[in-house]
């Protein structure tokens, strides 16, 4: 299971909640994909997926951001997956995250 730490959002603490219920092991960002190049081959964007379940080899990235950013990390995982075809990322919208809340009995923020 993950570590006690701090996350950026409590949609991700809420989600892990779950993955340590059920005994999904997962990491917190474990890693980063660059996703953009300037001109002299820098990184200029990377794209951190939010949840790695090494035992399913799937990310798991969260939002439940306002629709302009949720657009932008449409575009992330767009890129991500274009780029590296061999990575499987899923992208949990806010209404997938009520519904696990709800399937799961969890209460946001408790």
């Amino acid at each position: 299971m993950g570590a006690k730490r701090a996350f950026a959002h409590p949609s991700e603490a809420e989600v892990a909640r779950i993955f340590d219920y059920y005994r999904v092991r997962y990491e917190y960002e474990p890693r980063s994909f660059p996703i953009a190049w300037d001109d002299e081959g820098r990184v200029v964007e990377s794209f951190t997926p939010d949840f790695y379940l090494p035992d399913y080899d799937l990310y798991v990235e969260v939002t439940v951001l306002k629709q302009s950013l949720v657009t932008r990390k449409n575009r992330k995982v767009r890129l991500l997956r274009t780029l590296y075809p061999h990575v499987s990322v899923k992208l949990l919208y806010n209404r997938d995250i009520r519904a696990l809340f709800a399937k799961y009995g969890v209460v946001a923020g408790g």
